[in-house]
């Protein structure tokens, strides 16, 4: 009889999942259609979405209320649709530089306004009422920090309320007394699935609401949606879900929500190789919430068993943007093997609105443990370090006829310039520039030192590593950004 059970839980289960994926399949394969093309890059701002937001409160399906402000004065928008009993709260950039859902959400009303899905659009909107906070903390998105202009972190202030957007959050909770609430954040890239190289690309949390991480209804139905959701994941992204540690933080808004009745699911966007803008993650937000919804107005959840949400791996970190594998490091006139870590750090530009990359060795020595988007394997190369070419240029614009890459075959990784642009830190040559006069520091591999050698094999430069960034020299094949000027 306990088998007969099973198997029926399971074909109940494999019937819902199955049911959805018809809408989760069209929704990933139209995507580029509903795509909001104004804020393509992740250094959104405030002022970015007020014309996408005019627009939504000229149409007639939307309530569109102003419901609080920033510390700096910045408007916080509800944006609401649909008619349904269940009420369906998302909120997202609680901080400031996690601003993936708030593409998605844009992309979400760009499907609702569209004339296409009209069946799957009734039945969420007539049973479903949707309620939108995008961007809960614009002062931090203006300068692209986590926290908000008091320096706090708006996740560890559900109780306090020291913040007036914390206010807001919660006063809105409390008004609508949502049954669900979809909490969206960025995480860092270098999260990978425990056990795996796979990057988690996308995170879920059912916040526990006590310290004994009790399960009722409420965090129950988070975990069957959540389950819902890392099956959709699950074909676009095999293996690259994780799942948080689920410790009860007093503080949080997750797990307070949670307690307060509203089925709180965490979705936190990670990293995706070749994807630093983060734009499939987006698409991947944009099915999985939607299907989520649907599956939410159709009441399929209901039917899928919790089991499954402890099989989802915990998330780990333990990955680097570039492992290097076995190289031969000399120091002190001795030679060893060794691992390296190195991640590509972000420097935001005076305005925050974009961005260059400075590298740093994040670990050395046996990172067999580790994992890398990009790994190489350095067997039988040694590290060499560059060399500062001898000729001095006057200005950037008269190294626009040298050959980068062959100087790069002789050994060179620095050019001498006698004027440098005033306010750059960084350049797109291959090749990192310093003012005529400067010393280059002697290449010493610590955690900590930025990453700019030569891997030679026998008596030959094959690869150059500026800033990070390695370059096969003999196909030029790279994803370089970015090297760095120094003065």
């Amino acid at each position: 009889m306990k088998h007969i059970l099973v198997f029926l839980v399971l074909l109940i289960t494999t019937s819902v999942v199955g049911q959805d994926n018809d809408i989760t399949s069209n929704l990933y394969e139209t995507y580029n259609k509903y795509k909001e093309p104004t804020i393509s890059k992740r250094r959104i701002k405030h002022k970015d979405l007020q014309p996408l937001i005019a627009k939504l409160k000229s149409n007639s399906k939307y309530t569109v209320k102003k419901v609080g402000r920033s510390i700096e004065g910045r408007d916080l928008t509800l944006i609401s649709i649909g008619s349904g009993k269940t009420n369906v709260f998302l909120w997202s950039q609680m901080h400031g530089d996690e601003p993936t859902a708030t593409q998605a959400i844009f992309d979400i009303f760009n499907f609702f306004n569209s004339p296409d899905f009209l069946e799957e659009k009734e039945a969420i909107l007539s049973n479903v009422t949707l309620h939108f906070l995008p961007m809960l903390n614009p002062d931090g998105a203006e300068k692209f920090t986590r926290r908000n202009a008091l320096g706090v972190d708006m996740n560890r202030d559900a109780v306090s309320l020291q913040s007036p957007e914390s206010q807001t959050l919660k006063r809105i909770r409390d008004s609508l007394n949502a049954d669900f609430g979809f909490n969206l954040h960025d995480q860092s890239t270098y999260y990978n699935a425990e056990h795996t190289d796979k990057p988690a690309t996308i995170s879920y949390l059912a916040p526990a609401y006590n310290y004994e991480k009790d399960i009722n209804e409420v965090r129950a139905n988070a975990m069957k949606v959540i389950v819902f959701m890392n099956s959709i994941i699950q074909k676009y992204a095999p293996g690259q879900v994780g799942r948080y540690d689920d410790a009860f933080e007093p503080r949080a808004f997750g797990d307070n929500i949670q307690k307060w009745g509203t089925s709180a699911i965490l979705i936190e966007s990670g990293g995706y190789k070749n994807d630093k803008e983060k734009q499939e993650i987006r698409r991947l937000n944009y099915v999985s919430i939607l299907s989520a919804i649907y599956s939410i107005a159709k009441e399929n959840y209901k039917s899928i068993t919790i089991d499954d949400y402890e099989k989802i791996p915990e998330n780990d970190r333990k990955l680097f943007d570039l492992k290097i594998i076995g190289a031969t490091y000399n120091l002190l006139n001795h030679d060893y093997k060794i691992d390296l870590g190195i991640n590509l750090l972000e420097m935001d530009n005076d305005t925050h609105s974009s961005y260059y990359n400075i590298a740093k060795v994040m670990d050395q020595g046996d990172l067999s443990t580790y994992y890398g988007y990009n790994t190489f394997d350095a067997s039988g190369y040694k590290i060499v370090e560059g060399k500062v070419y001898p000729k001095t240029f006057k200005s950037v614009d008269d190294i626009s006829n040298i050959d980068v890459f062959e100087l790069l075959k002789s050994g060179y990784t620095y050019l001498q310039i006698d004027e440098l642009p005033k306010n750059k830190k960084d350049t797109s040559i291959p090749i990192n520039l310093i003012k005529t006069g400067y010393k280059v520091p002697k290449l010493v591999l610590m955690p900590g030192a930025n990453s700019t050698f030569l891997l030679q094999k026998g008596n030959t430069i094959e690869f150059a590593v500026i800033n990070g960034f390695p370059i096969n020299l003999k196909t030029k094949e790279s994803h370089f950004k970015n090297a760095l000027i120094y003065k």
